[in-house]
């Protein structure tokens, strides 16, 4: 798959400046969402470039200094768990989204977004864009953005989190709901960090 097609199509359009974003960190326990907005320089080769799920830790630290350097422009912006639970995940991830547009020292002529969702209930994408099902595998913007976002989110729950909440071991799972992070949770109860609304099925089965 040619990771330029919609950027192409954009251009030819007349959209000189067009942007990628995407986010991470929407289904987990604890921790904010985070969101990433990426303007690379046109056709820019970027070797081994893909969705960020597709990708090994390792290579997604490579890929993460490689687009940094050499974006013309990105943003990485974060909601937090209160604010989540304050206006639910869809809401929080197009506020993250936001954050990150507005973020940019460029403005994008148009962005392209990944998924089918560009609003929730009380927040929308404000810059005019366009939503791209599966972006994140078929759109060089795109896919560095998801690269971004993951990482950035990774690092901060792996270091920030963990070391304020070690009983929790957030390096181990990222704030997922595995295994291990529940039976966390059954020893120590939520920390500030963990999402309420999201804990409702764990505190339903509670003794």
């Amino acid at each position: 798959m040619d990771l330029w097609t919609y950027e192409r199509e954009q251009w030819a359009a007349g959209h000189e400046t067009v942007c990628g974003v995407d986010e991470a960190g929407a289904g987990p326990l604890a921790g904010p969402v985070y969101a990433a907005a990426v303007i690379l320089p046109r056709e820019l080769d970027i070797p081994g470039l893909n969705d960020s799920k597709k990708l090994t830790e390792k290579k997604r630290e490579a890929l993460y200094d490689l687009i940094t350097a050499q974006a013309e422009a990105y943003c990485v912006a974060s909601v937090s768990a209160a604010e989540i639970d304050e206006m639910d995940i869809l809401n929080a991830r197009m506020l993250a989204m936001n954050r990150a547009i507005e973020g940019l020292n460029l403005t994008p002529e148009l962005c392209l977004i990944d998924g089918n969702r560009d609003h929730g209930s009380a927040v929308a994408i404000t810059a005019p864009h366009l939503c791209v099902v599966g972006g994140d595998g078929k759109s060089a913007s795109i896919a560095a953005a998801s690269i971004l976002a993951k990482v950035s989110r990774d690092r901060y729950v792996s270091t920030e989190l963990e070391s304020r909440y070690p009983q929790y071991r957030f390096a181990k799972h990222k704030g997922y709901g595995t295994k291990l992070h529940y039976e966390m949770l059954d020893q120590y109860g939520p920390c500030p960090e963990h999402r309420r609304t999201f804990l409702k099925k764990w505190e339903a089965r509670k003794p």
